[in-house]
């Protein structure tokens, strides 16, 4: 009898957390200081979504520009995607976000007034959308390489042949690497997407209201820290929890039923 690969494994762990995420959903119903704790958190949570999708969805564009870009005949390119990635990389997300809210922000509007179009004020742009940029840029770096490796998985010889069948560089692309590469990509992707849910909480730094810095203000006023923290982790834990399954779930749909 073969032996179960661990996706196989009954989930007990998930029977474990279930447990104890209904517990937390009781006392949440049944106290009303933690009914008063969520009410207030709720309202963070739709900044939390919007800061990871857009967040999320701008990096995986910029991040597939910059695998094909290190894929580039063009030395130069390579070089220049080189140089972004492991500068980007090489700095700590909260101080990445810091330097784009309080020193590149400026910076770009001082160019763009320099240039004589429509004068802005960095105070237009909002501490939420400078978030949004700085986790973009953060994880573009580290989906470039997700990405990169996943396109130098597929099979030189496929490529080769859909070369002299006369396919462009774009349907070779289209057509034959992604397909493929995207099956070796989805799990590296569905674990950044989950570690962007959570590095979110680093917009609090900026007042930005999302769940993390609504459960600062809430404690500080309330003083019942222990029960704060605890709602915010639950929501966190909820947010990542059901997150993870619909990728893996979907993970499953994409290897098909010869692979499940």
């Amino acid at each position: 009898m073969a032996a179960k690969t661990p996706d196989e494994d009954f989930p007990w762990w998930l029977v474990v957390l279930g447990a104890a995420g209904l517990w937390l959903f009781y006392e949440v119903w049944a106290s009303p200081i933690y009914a008063q704790i969520l009410q207030k958190l709720a309202k963070g949570v739709g900044i939390t979504l919007m800061v990871t999708a857009v967040a999320f969805t701008a990096a995986a564009f910029l991040g597939l520009a910059l695998a094909i870009g290190a894929g580039s005949r063009f030395i130069v390119i390579r070089q220049a995607v080189r140089l972004y990635v492991e500068i980007v990389r090489g700095v700590p997300i909260i101080v990445l976000l810091l330097y784009v809210a309080f020193a590149a922000t400026p910076a770009a509007v001082w160019l763009w007034n320099a240039t004589g179009l429509p004068e802005v004020r960095a105070r237009d742009v909002s501490l939420l959308w400078r978030a949004v940029i700085a986790l973009s840029i953060a994880y573009s770096a580290f989906l470039a390489e997700v990405f990169r490796a996943g396109i130098a998985s597929v099979d030189r010889g496929q490529i080769e042949a859909a070369e002299a069948l006369g396919l462009s560089r774009w349907l070779r692309f289209r057509l034959i690497v992604f397909p493929q590469a995207i099956r070796t990509i989805l799990p590296p992707l569905g674990n950044d997407f989950v570690a962007m849910v959570k590095d979110s909480s680093l917009v609090s730094v900026l007042g930005v209201a999302d769940v993390t810095q609504l459960a600062k203000v809430t404690a500080a006023g309330n003083f019942r820290y222990f029960e704060t923290y605890n709602m915010a982790a639950l929501i966190y834990l909820t947010l990542t929890v059901g997150a993870s399954l619909a990728l893996r779930r979907l993970e499953r749909h994409l290897r098909g039923p010869e692979r499940r």
